[in-house]
């Protein structure tokens, strides 16, 4: 079978069914971190195969030694099509990103003007107990509510506070941006939603097993029942939000799962070595 034809049926099966599957095999939950590795693997994937069928079309069609008018016409589409799909993604990923950077630069500001400083966390005078991180290259901020810190007790305090920090140390919103452009840069029926969905739900439980590291597991789990239903603001990481239930199922698991993790890494790996061999072969291959 020629490698464009292999290469667009690979970024349909990486783009659809597959993260559709992932998505519901919520075990993965449980490995994180190997969970993580799989998700990006599959949608740098999706993008290699994309990207390489139509470059395959393209120089295959070309090399051709006796190219007629309708393979040069096809070669252009294919062309065409690959430049799209590029440009999609290089617009999407800036609009994402001037949008997420304008809005929180915006809201730390007016965190400035209206919080206190305690301890390098910024307090808010208000009734509604929330905890939330602003992220940024330059001056990220760790946000919580004077009700926060009366109605949870020392111990879910530091666990709440190491969950955000740890949302900041490990730059949890760039991965989420990643994801967001791809959602928007893709079709519909693509399952980027589903994708970006569950990379949200991972990078809370990331956070949470940070937390727990120096922590009580039960001490966060409490202080995440407290603080539920408290919204954050939009380019935000909160300490709560729908995938409370999800999270609450991983806390509740303590237990090492290294022979899934071991499993999910070398799946990981070999759903991005597939089409990274498809698309360099071919060109290994007419250099010999």
């Amino acid at each position: 079978m020629p490698t464009p034809v292999v290469l667009g049926a690979l970024a349909v099966l990486l783009a659809g069914p597959l993260p559709w599957a992932f998505s519901r095999w919520t075990r993965l939950r449980r490995t994180p971190a190997a969970a993580m590795l799989l998700w990006q693997s599959t949608a740098l994937a999706a993008v290699l195969a994309a990207l390489g069928a139509g470059l395959a079309l393209v120089t295959g069609r070309l090399r051709q030694g006796a190219a007629g008018p309708g393979d040069v016409v096809v070669a252009a589409l294919a062309g065409a099509i690959t430049v799209v799909v590029l440009a999609r993604l290089l617009l999407s990923g800036h609009r994402t990103g001037t949008s997420l950077r304008r809005m929180r630069r915006l809201h730390r500001e007016r965190v400035d003007l209206v919080a206190r400083l305690d301890g390098g966390v910024s307090v808010l005078d208000h009734d509604v107990p929330v905890a939330y991180c602003v992220p940024g290259m330059n001056g990220a901020r760790i946000v919580v509510s004077r009700s926060t810190l009366t109605r949870l007790a020392p111990a879910e305090l530091d666990a709440v506070l190491g969950h955000e920090r740890s949302h900041l140390r490990a730059r949890h919103d760039l991965v989420l941006e990643a994801f967001t452009v791809l959602h928007l840069a893709f079709p519909r029926w693509v399952a980027s939603a589903s994708a970006r969905r569950e990379v949200e739900v991972l990078v809370e439980v990331l956070a949470d097993r940070a937390a727990c590291r120096g922590g009580d597991r039960r001490a966060l789990l409490s202080a995440l029942v407290t603080l539920a239903g408290s919204p954050a603001p939009a380019g935000s990481l909160g300490s709560t939000g729908p995938s409370l239930a999800a999270r609450a199922e991983v806390l509740g698991d303590p237990r090492s799962h290294p022979w899934q993790a071991a499993a999910v890494a070398v799946l990981a790996a070999g759903i991005l070595a597939l089409p990274t061999l498809l698309v360099v072969l071919p060109w290994l291959g007419s250099l010999v």
